[in-house]
């Protein structure tokens, strides 16, 4: 599978093409197109198990067609898991402030949710249409008995009823076998779902400890404030008795400078 051509943010059902502008990081960069590769991946194993759910209970369904579906799934599934932890790897490399690279994230985790869920929806549709039309390779050989003019007919109706309960358990357990491969088959969408969110869950809790902070520091500062302006009020005050105070001393000093001074001319 060729690697499509990029093309910034976008990635449309003909063309899943992503590129970016901006400086980054060579690892940041990697990480981007890391993304685009496996969501262009995803959409191209949507495109094949649709085709697969068409052909499904017709003609043309065989054990070919089931075993492709199954190797399409097991390998989209892993490429879903990795996608998931490149995207969340993504955000962790993103530089704080930087616009652009929190642009391209967001577009890519958009369009990888869109891609699963289309995705999911038809493997859901493909594990209801195989268990409706259920395949089953069980082996019987075809024996010639050599029947002898010696054996009883009551022997040949215990042999025929052997083979047939053999049968019918081989069946059962064939069939419990491919039901259980088809439900494991179905990518658990939820958990990838959860995965994505939980980081920006993370840095959601950061963001409110940081408002939680700066709420406590602007508290802090209007009460420094105000304590400010109380101090000032009482410097103010202080200022004013202590003027006074001197007022009253320098008339004292100069009332008792004078009797002193009358005093020596007498």
């Amino acid at each position: 599978m060729n690697k499509p051509l990029q093309n910034y943010g976008s990635i449309s059902s003909t063309s899943q093409d992503v590129t970016f502008a901006g400086d980054r990081s060579v690892e940041f960069n990697a990480a981007c197109d890391s993304v685009v590769t496996n969501i262009y991946t995803i959409n191209s194993s949507f495109k094949v198990l649709d085709t697969a759910l068409k052909n499904i209970g017709t003609k043309k369904d065989n054990h070919g067609l089931r075993n492709k579906i199954h190797v399409t799934q097991l390998s989209t599934n892993d490429i879903a898991a990795v996608t998931s932890k490149e995207i969340r790897k993504l955000k962790s490399l993103m530089k704080k402030g930087n616009k652009q690279q929190q642009l391209q994230v967001e577009k890519l985790e958009e369009n990888f949710k869109e891609a699963i869920g289309r995705y999911s929806v038809v493997q859901k549709e493909i594990a209801t249409k195989q268990k409706a039309h259920l395949l089953v390779s069980v082996n019987i050989e075809n024996e010639s008995y050599n029947r002898q003019e010696e054996s009883s007919e009551q022997e040949e109706k215990q042999m025929l009823q052997a083979r047939e309960m053999a049968f019918e358990q081989e069946m059962l357990m064939e069939r419990e076998t491919r039901i259980r491969q088809i439900e494991s088959d179905v990518l658990n969408v939820n958990e990838i779902m959860r995965e994505l969110g939980t980081l920006v869950y993370d840095q959601g809790e950061v963001i409110d400890t940081i408002e939680n902070t700066i709420d406590h520091a602007v508290g802090n500062v209007e009460e420094g404030t105000e304590q400010l302006l109380k101090a000032a009020e009482y410097q103010k005050k202080r200022r004013w008795k202590l003027f006074w105070l001197v007022l009253v001393l320098s008339i004292i000093a100069a009332f008792i400078l004078i009797i002193i001074l009358v005093s020596s001319r007498k």
